[in-house]
Protein backbone atom coordinates (compact mmCIF):
# COMPACT_ATOMS: atom_id res chain seq x y z
CA UNK A 1 0.00 0.00 0.00
CA UNK A 2 1.67 3.27 -0.80
CA UNK A 3 2.06 5.83 1.50
CA UNK A 4 -0.23 9.11 0.81
CA UNK A 5 2.60 11.98 -0.47
CA UNK A 6 3.57 14.03 2.21
CA UNK A 7 2.58 17.74 1.94
CA UNK A 8 4.96 20.38 1.64
CA UNK A 9 6.19 22.30 5.12
CA UNK A 10 4.15 25.95 5.02
CA UNK A 11 6.06 28.36 6.52
CA UNK A 12 4.21 30.74 8.96
CA UNK A 13 3.52 34.40 7.50
CA UNK A 14 6.25 36.70 8.52
CA UNK A 15 4.69 38.81 11.37
CA UNK A 16 3.03 42.37 10.05
CA UNK A 17 4.51 45.52 11.66
CA UNK A 18 2.64 47.55 13.78
CA UNK A 19 0.72 50.53 12.55
CA UNK A 20 2.22 53.73 13.67
CA UNK A 21 -0.76 55.25 15.58
CA UNK A 22 -2.61 58.35 13.85
CA UNK A 23 -1.64 60.91 15.41
CA UNK A 24 -3.76 62.96 17.79
CA UNK A 25 -6.20 65.38 16.62
CA UNK A 26 -5.88 68.56 17.16
CA UNK A 27 -8.59 70.23 19.17
CA UNK A 28 -10.82 71.98 17.07
CA UNK A 29 -11.09 75.91 17.38
CA UNK A 30 -13.98 76.97 18.61
CA UNK A 31 -16.80 78.57 16.45
CA UNK A 32 -16.60 82.65 16.35
CA UNK A 33 -20.01 84.12 17.99
CA UNK A 34 -22.54 85.27 15.77
CA UNK A 35 -24.02 88.69 17.18
CA UNK A 36 -26.93 89.65 15.92
CA UNK A 37 -29.46 92.47 16.35
CA UNK A 38 -28.30 96.60 15.88
CA UNK A 39 -28.42 96.85 19.80
CA UNK A 40 -26.12 94.04 20.57
CA UNK A 41 -23.64 94.65 17.47
CA UNK A 42 -23.08 98.18 18.80
CA UNK A 43 -22.30 96.99 22.62
CA UNK A 44 -19.90 94.60 20.79
CA UNK A 45 -18.38 97.58 18.93
CA UNK A 46 -18.12 99.74 22.18
CA UNK A 47 -17.22 97.54 24.40
CA UNK A 48 -14.77 94.44 22.17
CA UNK A 49 -13.73 95.88 19.36
CA UNK A 50 -10.72 94.42 18.86
CA UNK A 51 -13.11 90.93 18.57
CA UNK A 52 -15.05 92.21 16.17
CA UNK A 53 -13.96 90.11 12.85
CA UNK A 54 -16.74 91.37 10.07
CA UNK A 55 -20.07 92.97 9.48
CA UNK A 56 -23.01 91.66 7.53
CA UNK A 57 -25.70 94.42 7.85
CA UNK A 58 -28.96 95.24 5.16
CA UNK A 59 -29.92 98.11 3.08
CA UNK A 60 -32.18 99.16 6.28
CA UNK A 61 -29.43 99.53 8.55
CA UNK A 62 -26.58 101.21 6.19
CA UNK A 63 -27.54 104.32 8.78
CA UNK A 64 -26.37 102.06 11.73
CA UNK A 65 -23.67 100.36 9.86
CA UNK A 66 -21.67 103.56 8.65
CA UNK A 67 -19.79 104.30 11.73
CA UNK A 68 -19.23 100.59 12.55
CA UNK A 69 -17.80 100.35 8.92
CA UNK A 70 -15.63 103.09 9.43
CA UNK A 71 -14.28 101.69 12.81
CA UNK A 72 -13.70 98.26 10.71
CA UNK A 73 -11.91 100.06 7.56
CA UNK A 74 -9.51 101.94 9.87
CA UNK A 75 -8.95 98.41 11.02
CA UNK A 76 -8.77 96.85 7.81
CA UNK A 77 -11.38 94.37 8.42
CA UNK A 78 -14.17 93.67 6.28
CA UNK A 79 -17.54 94.64 6.33
CA UNK A 80 -20.60 94.44 3.26
CA UNK A 81 -24.13 95.08 2.69
CA UNK A 82 -25.48 91.78 1.44
CA UNK A 83 -29.53 90.75 0.70
CA UNK A 84 -32.09 89.29 3.36
CA UNK A 85 -31.71 85.76 2.18
CA UNK A 86 -27.59 85.39 2.54
CA UNK A 87 -27.97 87.56 5.87
CA UNK A 88 -30.52 84.81 7.71
CA UNK A 89 -27.66 82.08 5.94
CA UNK A 90 -24.64 84.01 8.18
CA UNK A 91 -27.15 84.76 10.84
CA UNK A 92 -28.39 81.34 11.03
CA UNK A 93 -31.61 82.62 11.96
CA UNK A 94 -34.23 85.09 10.06
CA UNK A 95 -34.47 86.86 13.63
CA UNK A 96 -31.28 89.40 12.96
CA UNK A 97 -32.56 92.39 13.40
CA UNK A 98 -30.59 93.32 9.82
CA UNK A 99 -27.34 93.02 11.19
CA UNK A 100 -24.82 90.66 11.96
CA UNK A 101 -21.12 90.80 13.60
CA UNK A 102 -18.92 87.81 13.35
CA UNK A 103 -16.42 87.92 16.25
CA UNK A 104 -13.52 85.53 18.24
CA UNK A 105 -15.37 83.88 20.83
CA UNK A 106 -15.37 85.27 24.36
CA UNK A 107 -13.79 83.11 26.73
CA UNK A 108 -15.50 83.27 30.51
CA UNK A 109 -12.78 83.13 33.18
CA UNK A 110 -12.88 80.69 36.57
CA UNK A 111 -14.36 83.31 39.32
CA UNK A 112 -11.20 84.89 40.88
CA UNK A 113 -11.28 86.03 45.14
CA UNK A 114 -14.83 87.78 45.76
CA UNK A 115 -12.46 91.23 46.20
CA UNK A 116 -11.85 91.68 43.07
CA UNK A 117 -15.60 90.95 41.83
CA UNK A 118 -17.61 94.38 40.76
CA UNK A 119 -19.58 95.69 43.61
CA UNK A 120 -23.07 95.28 43.53
CA UNK A 121 -26.04 92.34 43.44
CA UNK A 122 -24.45 89.83 41.73
CA UNK A 123 -26.75 87.49 39.59
CA UNK A 124 -25.58 83.22 40.19
CA UNK A 125 -26.74 80.77 37.62
CA UNK A 126 -26.76 77.09 38.47
CA UNK A 127 -28.29 75.31 35.62
CA UNK A 128 -30.45 77.50 33.69
CA UNK A 129 -30.74 75.39 30.66
CA UNK A 130 -32.03 77.41 27.80
CA UNK A 131 -29.68 80.39 26.59
CA UNK A 132 -32.91 82.64 25.78
CA UNK A 133 -33.18 82.81 29.53
CA UNK A 134 -29.47 83.34 29.84
CA UNK A 135 -29.70 86.06 27.70
CA UNK A 136 -33.00 87.69 28.96
CA UNK A 137 -31.53 87.84 32.96
CA UNK A 138 -28.09 89.06 31.70
CA UNK A 139 -30.03 92.10 30.09
CA UNK A 140 -32.12 92.70 32.95
CA UNK A 141 -28.78 92.18 35.62
CA UNK A 142 -27.30 95.00 33.22
CA UNK A 143 -30.74 97.34 33.41
CA UNK A 144 -30.59 96.82 36.88
CA UNK A 145 -26.61 98.04 37.26
CA UNK A 146 -25.35 94.70 37.69
CA UNK A 147 -21.16 94.53 36.86
CA UNK A 148 -21.09 90.62 36.78
CA UNK A 149 -22.24 87.89 36.40
CA UNK A 150 -21.56 83.82 37.18
CA UNK A 151 -22.36 80.39 35.81
CA UNK A 152 -22.21 77.18 37.21
CA UNK A 153 -20.05 73.98 36.37
CA UNK A 154 -23.53 71.84 35.97
CA UNK A 155 -23.48 70.63 32.47
CA UNK A 156 -27.09 71.68 32.06
CA UNK A 157 -26.07 75.31 31.82
CA UNK A 158 -26.45 77.22 28.95
CA UNK A 159 -23.28 79.22 27.73
CA UNK A 160 -22.72 82.01 25.49
CA UNK A 161 -24.31 81.17 22.28
CA UNK A 162 -26.05 82.77 19.54
CA UNK A 163 -29.62 82.84 20.73
CA UNK A 164 -28.18 84.40 24.00
CA UNK A 165 -26.09 87.18 22.39
CA UNK A 166 -29.23 88.15 20.77
CA UNK A 167 -31.82 87.76 23.62
CA UNK A 168 -29.48 89.70 25.89
CA UNK A 169 -29.79 92.73 23.28
CA UNK A 170 -26.74 93.85 24.75
CA UNK A 171 -26.71 93.14 27.98
CA UNK A 172 -23.63 90.57 28.19
CA UNK A 173 -21.18 92.92 26.82
CA UNK A 174 -22.24 95.05 29.93
CA UNK A 175 -21.39 92.23 32.75
CA UNK A 176 -18.07 90.80 33.58
CA UNK A 177 -18.59 86.99 33.15
CA UNK A 178 -17.00 83.92 35.21
CA UNK A 179 -17.37 80.52 35.83
CA UNK A 180 -17.55 78.54 38.76
CA UNK A 181 -16.99 74.19 38.56
CA UNK A 182 -18.11 72.98 42.09
CA UNK A 183 -20.83 76.08 42.89
CA UNK A 184 -20.92 75.28 46.60
CA UNK A 185 -17.16 76.01 46.75
CA UNK A 186 -17.68 79.31 44.96
CA UNK A 187 -20.36 80.46 47.38
CA UNK A 188 -18.33 79.76 50.19
CA UNK A 189 -15.73 81.83 48.46
CA UNK A 190 -18.26 84.70 47.47
CA UNK A 191 -19.34 84.94 51.69
CA UNK A 192 -16.65 87.23 52.68
CA UNK A 193 -18.33 89.82 50.71
CA UNK A 194 -21.46 88.96 49.53
CA UNK A 195 -24.95 87.49 51.14
CA UNK A 196 -25.30 84.17 49.05
CA UNK A 197 -29.04 83.72 48.80
CA UNK A 198 -31.15 81.16 46.88
CA UNK A 199 -33.96 81.55 44.49
CA UNK A 200 -36.75 79.20 45.76
CA UNK A 201 -40.23 79.04 44.27
CA UNK A 202 -41.37 77.88 48.37
CA UNK A 203 -40.40 78.63 51.78
CA UNK A 204 -37.84 81.41 51.65
CA UNK A 205 -38.11 84.86 52.96
CA UNK A 206 -39.49 88.10 50.89
CA UNK A 207 -37.02 90.33 49.66
CA UNK A 208 -37.13 92.98 51.91
CA UNK A 209 -36.28 90.77 54.99
CA UNK A 210 -33.29 89.82 53.19
CA UNK A 211 -32.09 93.35 52.77
CA UNK A 212 -33.05 94.20 56.35
CA UNK A 213 -31.02 91.34 57.48
CA UNK A 214 -27.26 91.73 55.90
CA UNK A 215 -25.70 95.05 54.46
CA UNK A 216 -23.71 93.22 52.30
CA UNK A 217 -24.17 93.25 48.39
CA UNK A 218 -26.11 89.69 47.54
CA UNK A 219 -25.37 86.70 45.77
CA UNK A 220 -28.60 85.94 44.07
CA UNK A 221 -28.42 82.17 43.18
CA UNK A 222 -31.14 81.37 40.21
CA UNK A 223 -31.98 77.52 39.59
CA UNK A 224 -32.89 75.08 36.69
CA UNK A 225 -36.01 76.05 34.71
CA UNK A 226 -37.71 72.81 35.98
CA UNK A 227 -36.21 71.76 39.29
CA UNK A 228 -34.80 74.52 40.72
CA UNK A 229 -31.67 74.36 42.95
CA UNK A 230 -30.74 71.32 44.30
CA UNK A 231 -30.29 71.05 48.09
CA UNK A 232 -26.95 71.41 48.32
CA UNK A 233 -26.85 74.51 46.60
CA UNK A 234 -29.46 75.68 48.79
CA UNK A 235 -27.81 74.49 51.84
CA UNK A 236 -24.48 76.28 50.89
CA UNK A 237 -26.26 79.74 50.93
CA UNK A 238 -26.96 82.04 53.93
CA UNK A 239 -30.49 82.86 53.31
CA UNK A 240 -33.24 81.35 50.86
CA UNK A 241 -36.12 84.14 49.16
CA UNK A 242 -39.18 83.64 48.17
CA UNK A 243 -40.80 86.40 45.60
CA UNK A 244 -44.72 86.04 47.21
CA UNK A 245 -47.77 85.76 44.88
CA UNK A 246 -51.39 84.90 44.34
CA UNK A 247 -51.22 81.10 44.05
CA UNK A 248 -53.29 81.10 40.89
CA UNK A 249 -49.88 80.03 39.59
CA UNK A 250 -47.07 77.98 41.13
CA UNK A 251 -44.13 80.02 39.73
CA UNK A 252 -42.56 82.54 37.33
CA UNK A 253 -40.30 81.62 34.25
CA UNK A 254 -36.84 81.87 35.76
CA UNK A 255 -35.66 85.03 34.10
CA UNK A 256 -38.75 86.87 34.39
CA UNK A 257 -38.33 86.08 38.69
CA UNK A 258 -34.67 86.96 37.99
CA UNK A 259 -35.45 90.29 37.08
CA UNK A 260 -38.33 91.13 39.88
CA UNK A 261 -35.81 89.67 42.36
CA UNK A 262 -33.01 91.32 40.96
CA UNK A 263 -34.89 95.11 41.70
CA UNK A 264 -35.98 94.20 44.70
CA UNK A 265 -32.73 92.50 46.53
CA UNK A 266 -30.13 95.57 44.82
CA UNK A 267 -29.13 98.58 47.23
CA UNK A 268 -29.11 101.82 46.38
Amino acid sequence: MTAPPRRPAVSPAPPRPLEAAAPPRPPRAPEPDRICGPVAVAALFARRPQAVLRLFYLSGRRAEAGPLCAQLARAKRPYREVPAEELAKIAGTPHHGGMVAIATPRAVPLLPAADRLPGGLLPVLDGIGNPHNLGAIARSAAFFGCGAMLLSGDPRQAGLSDSAWRTSEGGLEALSLYRAPVLTDALGTLASRFLTVAAVARGGEPPEAILAADPRPVALVLGNEEVGLDAATIGACARQVTLPGSGAVESLNVSVAAAVLMHALRRG
